[in-house]
């Protein structure tokens, strides 16, 4: 096993991998730009290593700068997380060709599987259903090829994830500038402009399955997630198991997952993503090369460590577990906390955390990147932390989440906690009654409305009281037997007014 692994990545996820690292007794390196010189992640590892750049944003995407960071250090291996150059196969390529283990797939496999008209085609072979595409490399042809499918349709970037640079075209009048749109956001967030296009199926659920191979054909999964609560294609609570999916599809499904990972010789960790349509028929989206966001919710069910598999299949190309070994029990679901205000159409936010306070419940797991003190740039996806809850049942998980949600206290950078509260409480959520359309199509416009609605001078009172009280407590509390204030009022010194407390 490895002795000490470069964690090429920041926020809550390099935290996450260190905390495994640990476990596991391999000491973790962190790196870090100008912009994240105290960070949560920089603070928590054992070693700390500067790739700064002019840019902030451009630190983690130097492949250069983090590969003699990790010679320079003395790591073993190199655990890219999600994101940056998680799926960048010249990345993949050059931590290997410095004689650094590469705590993913293969390059070759990066770049056939991150390329989502080859993807397709591979998933093809294996006998895996595809949504109806087409793919030319000609604009004009591509147009006159999108009759063939049917309006409406998806005008996807070829390379990477994340939505970026897709778009919905209804008719053919729109599709030769959401081609040329789509295209320069291609190139500018994966540097390669190449499209193609997909039928848009109409009140389709996101469903995706995690499976692990050996590199040499071998491959088991590790059950399915559901992921459509989505905002412009971006996942907002994930859940294990999926509400919809019956034993008899998990099966279908599972199936066609494996059949593609073998038929890639997939190493490592990796998600494979359907369009599940409500007739039942399912559709071969993408492959992630990659650990997702939402992993935790998997290893909440089947008590399985994810990162801790990573490095041992990495560590010895074999499965350190057969199928048979994967079991599931009760239900798991999570929710992304981001910085962003959900009030003014989910802006990102940047600023300094004052208070974190995060939930401490039973069956409750916070994966956190900040906490009380730290700052919040503008350069990086805005994720702050990732609150997943388990229970015996779908009722008992989703209840629980909303309750850690209503625990969570963030003081000093706008979140989109009072979106997520909202969204754990809604009727078709508990239901299970939702599409990867839903969140905009129905639920936005009644949040919008109470989100506006004006603030009574009383609350925003209360609330500039408690920034400037972080400490206090209620009386009964314990705050007069700790020494510690028994209400907010008496910690305001000298801006205490007359008469109040």
């Amino acid at each position: 096993m490895f002795r000490r692994v470069l964690i090429a990545n920041r926020g809550e996820i390099a935290c996450r991998i260190a905390a495994t690292l640990r476990e596991m007794g391999i000491q973790p390196v962190a790196v870090y730009s100008e912009a994240d010189r105290g960070a949560l992640h920089v603070r928590s590892m054992d070693e700390a290593v500067p790739i700064g750049a002019a840019d902030p944003r451009a630190s983690y995407l130097d492949a250069g700068a983090i590969v003699a960071a990790a010679k320079h250090c003395g790591a073993d291996a190199i655990h890219p997380g999600y994101g940056f150059l998680a799926e960048n196969a010249a990345f993949a390529a050059a931590v290997e060709a410095a004689g650094l283990a590469f705590v993913g797939p293969t390059p070759e496999q990066v770049r056939a599987l991150g390329d989502k008209r080859a993807a397709r085609a591979l998933a093809v072979k294996a006998g895996v259903p595809v949504v109806p595409g087409v793919e030319r490399d000609d604009p004009a042809a591509l147009i006159e090829a999108a009759r063939t499918i049917g309006f409406p349709v998806l005008v996807k970037a070829a390379l990477g994830g994340g939505g970026k640079g897709m778009q919905v075209v209804a008719d053919p009048a729109g599709l030769a500038e959401a081609i040329a749109s789509a295209g320069r956001v291609a190139e500018a967030a994966f540097g390669d402009r190449a499209i193609y296009l997909e039928k848009r199926l109409e009140r389709a659920r996101h469903v995706e399955v995690q499976v692990l191979g050996d590199g040499h054909g071998a491959a088991i999964h590790l059950f399915e997630r559901e992921c459509s609560l989505q905002r412009r294609h971006q996942k907002v609570i994930e859940e294990s198991p999926s509400p919809t999916v019956n034993e008899a599809l998990r099966e279908r499904l599972t199936f066609a997952a494996v059949a593609l990972a073998q038929a890639a010789r997939y190493r490592g960790a990796g998600t494979v993503e359907f369009l599940l349509a409500p007739d039942g028929g399912f559709y071969f989206l993408e492959m992630n090369t990659r650990l997702q966001v939402e992993h935790p919710v998997t290893e909440m069910v089947t008590g399985l460590d994810l990162v801790r598999l990573q490095l041992e299949v990495a560590a010895t190309g074999k499965l350190p577990l057969g199928q048979g070994a994967v079991t599931r029990r009760g239900h798991a679901l999570e929710a992304r906390i981001y910085a962003e205000d959900a009030a003014r159409n989910f802006l990102p936010q940047a600023g300094t955390v004052v208070r974190a306070r995060w939930p401490h419940r039973p069956l409750v797991r916070v994966d956190a990147g900040v906490e009380s003190g730290d700052s919040v740039p503008v350069h990086y996806d805005p994720i702050l932390a990732k609150i997943i809850a388990h229970g015996e049942n779908r009722p008992r998980a989703l209840g629980r989440l909303a309750a850690a949600l209503d625990d969570t206290v963030l003081h000093g950078v706008v979140s989109n906690l009072p979106f997520l509260r909202a969204l754990a409480r809604a009727r078709e959520v508990e239901r299970g009654a939702f599409d990867t359309e839903w969140i905009e199509r129905e639920f936005l416009a009644g949040f919008a409305a109470v989100a506006s609605a004006p603030v009574p001078e009383l609350a925003l009172a209360a609330a500039a009281i408690a920034a400037l009280a972080p400490d206090a407590r209620p009386a009964g509390d314990g705050g007069e037997a700790s020494g510690r204030a028994s209400s907010a009022f008496e910690t305001l010194g000298h801006w205490r007014l007359p008469g109040l407390g």
